[in-house]
């Protein structure tokens, strides 16, 4: 199965989104807005289990978000791995926690893009890059 996913067209009333970077240690989070379609980094959740939830909730209920986006990574040939399966299940979470729209976008190269950039916190930076690809294939 490869990275695409079926796109549909973005239901008008979403107008603010969180998009997340998802990893084992840290989660990388930021926020934007359809109208600017752009992206603003928020600080990273260096948290696992239960204190990473804690976390999201306080940014989701400080910025309000009306829909969330998950990076999702796959090897560059479009295959799905380890870290394909905890991105999803990531988003399973959050769809389940929070009650809103959950979207995927595929994150191959935002952290080495981050990086490139001189980022100094690469998973809000990654987090930024894949709301504002999401963007891009859904405005």
């Amino acid at each position: 199965m490869s990275g695409e996913a079926l796109k549909l067209p973005l239901p008008a009333g979403l107008a603010s989104f969180m998009a997340f970077d998802y990893g084992l240690k840290r989660t990388g989070v930021a926020f934007g807005s359809r109208l600017l379609a752009s992206a603003q980094p928020q600080a990273t959740v260096h948290a696992e289990g239960d204190a990473r939830w804690v976390q999201i909730k306080q940014r989701i209920d400080e910025w309000q978000p009306q829909a969330l986006v998950v990076g999702v990574p796959f090897h560059p040939d479009g295959a799905e791995h380890e870290n394909t399966l905890r991105a999803r299940k990531f988003a399973r979470q959050l769809k389940g926690r929070f009650n809103l729209p959950v979207f995927e976008v595929d994150e191959r190269y935002s952290t080495t893009e981050a990086l490139s950039q001189g980022a100094k916190d690469a998973d809000a930076a990654s987090a930024c890059i894949i709301l504002e690809q999401f963007f891009r294939e859904y405005l």
